[in-house]
């Protein structure tokens, strides 16, 4: 009997230890989530929410609506700071509250309740923001314009919640050269800031000046490209030693190799489109897979997904094309376990899932579709 008693008094002391360290970990906190969340925004009608989160399986890419927000008009891309638990929504739109221009929307999200709240927005000039991204120091928003081709610099507090527009630049308004400012994100160092410019058929590199807040221009910052290639998103290596970029106008991916001095040097330029193709097609979104061999592209018009597999110089070799599912691929992205990826098809009103052959790099199957009205951005966050 006491050897019993012994053996019961060490068992509950170790279930008692073992509940405590759950606890200390949060496996038993309610706000803790097993999967990342799917945010996705959409162009908006007055009165419509345009963020949708959607609970993501990743062991089946099953998507589950969990809440749709008011995100302001138009959420069309986001950024997040996952730390502060903050999403920050470029609304894509030429008027923002009564001013003439766009906006940027704050949200907090609180991980226990799930729930959503409006913390700030900020009026954006020269209006139509496609793109916004976050320094490397959490300390500003950088953002692009497209319709009137210029970028914009948003200051943060130490809350991270947008304070001041720091810095606005305005290129080339007249016709025939009018530009498009389409992406704008830091290399993976946090060194230097790169846009790309559609309309103006270029790349401009910056120095940012993190005290003042403002981007200066690189001696050798202009790439210039060749007519009506109009690049539009680009994605780098994980040294940032390559920068791949997409061509919406010229249905082309073209690979550059990052220099200290000349800036950026093309190696190669492949289409991503089929050569028997005759139809017009405007490349969207691009991305690398998660375990770094295979680069992906969305084709809009030939409605498919063209994978590259990546050499050990960093250049590209065709691997295939794929449907993407509907209509129209705006933007799409890879779940952090590499298994799926999750088109946004914007014509379409749908998003598609496919689940990604491990070998090949191709979406494999039936897509599993999910209704949402004109999807037009899609990303994995997990806050903490």
């Amino acid at each position: 009997m006491k050897n019993l008693k012994i053996k019961d008094n060490i068992m509950n002391t170790s279930f008692k230890i073992i509940c405590a360290l759950l606890m200390l970990f949060g496996f038993s906190s309610i706000g803790c989530k097993e999967n990342p969340q799917l945010f996705v925004g959409r162009f908006t009608k007055p009165g419509e929410k345009g963020l949708y989160v959607y609970e993501f399986n990743s062991r089946n890419g099953n998507l589950e609506l969990s809440c749709e927000v008011d995100a302001g008009p138009s959420p069309s891309f986001m950024c997040f700071s996952e730390e502060k638990g903050l999403v920050y929504t470029a609304n894509e739109v030429m008027q923002f509250q009564g001013l003439f221009g766009g906006g940027i929307t704050t949200l907090k999200y609180d991980v226990t309740t799930g729930s959503f709240e409006k913390v700030n927005e900020i009026h954006i000039p020269h209006g139509g923001p496609c793109y916004i991204s976050l320094s490397d120091d959490k300390g500003y928003l950088f953002v692009a314009n497209y319709p009137n081709g210029s970028v914009a610099v948003v200051r943060l507090d130490d809350n991270g919640v947008p304070e001041q527009i720091t810095d606005t630049i305005l290129y080339v308004k007249k016709t025939p050269d009018i530009s498009n400012a389409h992406m704008i994100l830091q290399d993976p160092a946090g060194e230097r800031v790169y846009v790309t410019d559609l309309g103006l058929d270029r790349i401009v590199i910056y120095d940012f000046d993190r005290e003042a807040g403002k981007l200066i221009q690189l001696e050798n910052g202009i790439i210039s490209l060749p007519k009506k290639s109009g690049p539009r998103h680009f994605t780098f290596n994980d040294d940032g030693s390559i920068l791949y970029l997409i061509n919406e106008l010229g249905s082309t991916v073209m690979v550059f190799k990052v220099d200290e001095k000349e800036g950026l040097i093309l190696i190669q330029t492949l289409s991503t489109i089929s050569e028997d193709f005759i139809e017009n097609n405007y490349c969207a979104d691009i991305h690398i897979g998660k375990d770094g061999r295979f680069l992906y592209g969305s084709n809009r018009g030939e409605n498919t997904i063209v994978i590259f597999s990546i050499n050990e110089d960093g250049t590209l070799s065709l691997t295939g094309r794929v449907s993407c599912g509907g209509d129209w691929p705006r933007n799409f992205t890879i779940d952090p376990s590499g298994k799926f990826i999750i088109i946004g098809n914007q014509k379409s009103n749908y998003i598609s899932v496919f689940r990604i052959d491990r070998k090949t790099g191709f979406p494999a199957g039936n897509s599993k579709n999910y209704e949402i009205g004109a999807p037009a951005f899609h990303k994995f966050v997990l806050f903490r």
